[in-house]
C-alpha cells in the first residue's frame, strides 16, 4: 500500500508540478520562491494521513495559492524598502505553443516581463482570481472553491482586475508582434550594440523608450528609469564598453520572449528582456539583481 501511494505521489508530482510552478510564479514573479512553494506544497501532499481527496488538481491550487498569498504577506515590507526598480526573476523557457485550455498555463504571453509587472500591480486577491481565470482559463466554480470566495465575489474580483491592468496602461496588458519580428528586433539590437552603432540602436528604440534596471541594492544599477532611445544608446554602450575580457552574451527565451544573458565568465551576470510596440523597442527590462540570478544554468 505504501508504494503505491508513493507511486501515485510521484505520478501528481509529475502531472502538476507544471501548473503548480506557473501559479506560484506569476503570483511572485520568483523563480526559486516558486518552486520552493511547490516543494511546500508536495511534501505536505505526500505527508497527509489516508485523506481521501476528490479533486486533487483544485487541491493542490489552493494549497500553492494559500501559500503564495502568505509569502507575499510576509514579504509587502521588503517590497516597500526595495531599492530602485523591482522586475521579475527571469525564467529561462523553451516552452511549447500551447493550444489546449489543459495547457493554458504555458501560454507564452501571460509570462512575459511586462504582463508580470502588471499583475504586481494587483492586491493578493485580485491577482489570484485574476491568473486562475485569465492565464490559466479556470472556471468561476473553480475559482471559488481555491480562493475561499463565492462565485459572484470572484466575478466582481475579476472585473476589478481586468479593469485596474487595462488602466495601469494605455496598451493591452499581452501585447506584442508576431514571434518571428520581436526576434529579429532582438538580433538587429545586439548586433547594433556588440558593433557599437549608436545610430542604429535610436533607430530600433521609440523615441519614449524606458529602460528598468533591477539591482536591488546588491550590484551598481540605475535606481531610476532611463527614458529616451538616445540616453539608453549611450547607457547601453557605456556598460558594454567596461565589460571584462571573460564577457559573454546569448539569445534564449526568457519568459517565453527572445531576451539575452550575459556571462562574466562562467556566471550569469544579467538578463535583458523587452516590450515592443509595432516594430520598435518600448520598454527594456535590465535584471542585475545577483539574488534573481541565482537559478540560471552557468556557461559551459
Amino acid at each position: 500500500m505504501e508504494g503505491t501511494q508513493t507511486q501515485s505521489a510521484e505520478a501528481d508530482y509529475e502531472t502538476y508540478k507544471p501548473l503548480l510552478f506557473g501559479i506560484a510564479y506569476r503570483m511572485l514573479g520568483s523563480v526559486m520562491d516558486a518552486e520552493d512553494i511547490v516543494q511546500e506544497v508536495f511534501l505536505s501532499w505526500n505527508e497527509r494521513e489516508g485523506e481521501q481527496v476528490r479533486n486533487p488538481k483544485a487541491y493542490l491550487c489552493k494549497m500553492t495559492t494559500y501559500r503564495c498569498i502568505d509569502r507575499l504577506r510576509g514579504s509587502a515590507k521588503s517590497r516597500e524598502l526595495y531599492v530602485g526598480p523591482w522586475l521579475p526573476a527571469p525564467l529561462l523557457s523553451e516552452l511549447p505553443d500551447a493550444d489546449g485550455p489543459g495547457e493554458a498555463y504555458l501560454r507564452k504571453e501571460t509570462l512575459s516581463t511586462a504582463y508580470l509587472l502588471l499583475l504586481q500591480q494587483l492586491t493578493w486577491a485580485e491577482r489570484a482570481v485574476f491568473i486562475l481565470r485569465e492565464a490559466l482559463q479556470y472556471d468561476y466554480e473553480e475559482i471559488a472553491g481555491i480562493v475561499g470566495k463565492s462565485q459572484a465575489n470572484c466575478r466582481q474580483i475579476f472585473r476589478r482586475a481586468r479593469k485596474a491592468v487595462s488602466g495601469l496602461s494605455e496598451r493591452p496588458a499581452a501585447p506584442g508582434p508576431g514571434a518571428e519580428t520581436l526576434a529579429k528586433r532582438v538580433d538587429q539590437f545586439v548586433a547594433a550594440l556588440t558593433g557599437g552603432q549608436p545610430g542604429l540602436l535610436v533607430e530600433l528604440l521609440k523615441r519614449e523608450a524606458a529602460l528598468y534596471s533591477d539591482g536591488g541594492g546588491k550590484v551598481t544599477a540605475a535606481v531610476h528609469p532611463i527614458r529616451g532611445a538616445e540616453r539608453i544608446a549611450a547607457f547601453l554602450l557605456g556598460v558594454l564598453g567596461k565589460a571584462p575580457p571573460d564577457f559573454s552574451y546569448r539569445i534564449v527565451q526568457i519568459n517565453g520572449q527572445p531576451g539575452i544573458v550575459t556571462s562574466i565568465g562562467a556566471r550569469p551576470n544579467s538578463v535583458l528582456t523587452f516590450r515592443m510596440e509595432e516594430d520598435a523597442i518600448a520598454e527594456l527590462y535590465l535584471v542585475v539583481n545577483p539574488d534573481k540570478l541565482e537559478h540560471l544554468p552557468h556557461q559551459e
